[in-house]
């Protein structure tokens, strides 16, 4: 009987292993055998509902570093600011608007993961030497230019706040927890 036991334990551990599956992983899965059965349409079509899965997961994920509403705020999360990436080149974005309790709005987007968060970077790396404020947040560098402040997480993540008091985008930034978002999507 305890040799039995012994045997028994790994199928059994195998056998609960479908339970543990996602749709994510049943769609590759799925993938993989209409691969395996020459359906290879079929196949395409699953890979690109699982990125599409995947991407979402992704823009979720950046979209939990979105600061809260400051108490006496309002905040509106614009659930289809991602819907516009693939045309820029991919990557992920997220975007709130801030109503602050005398009515002016101020809105954060983020991006990731995209060709103009590269272009952007050397802009705000320069941002003295091109003219622009600059301010720290911890250890992160921003530039400042008119109603804007932008800055760059670990040289992948593209911080926009746009309204019209820099200490207030500053407040709304240091909400932000810089170092989580360094790690993002890893």
């Amino acid at each position: 009987m305890h040799r039995s036991f012994i045997f028994a334990l790994p199928f059994a551990a195998l056998s609960a292993a479908p339970a543990l599956a996602d749709e994510i992983t049943d769609t590759l899965q799925s993938a993989i055998e209409a691969y395996e059965d020459g359906d290879v349409q079929y196949a395409l079509e699953e890979l690109d509902f699982a990125r599409s899965k995947l991407i979402e997961m992704k823009t979720d994920a950046l979209g939990a570093f979105l600061p809260e509403a400051p108490e006496g705020w309002s905040r509106e999360v614009d659930s289809e600011a991602n819907a516009a990436m693939a045309m820029m080149g991919g990557g992920v974005s997220a975007q709130a608007d801030y109503t602050d309790p005398d009515g002016a709005i101020y809105s954060i987007q983020m991006f990731a993961d995209n060709p103009m968060v590269a272009s952007m970077s050397a802009m705000i790396t320069n941002a003295g030497a091109m003219g622009l404020k600059t301010d720290r947040i911890g250890r992160q560098k921003f530039a400042l230019q008119d109603d804007q402040t932008m800055g760059l997480i670990a040289n992948r993540i593209l911080i926009q706040v746009d309204g019209p008091e820099a200490d207030t985008r500053k407040m709304l930034l240091e909400a932000m927890d810089f170092d989580a978002m360094a790690s993002f999507g890893q």
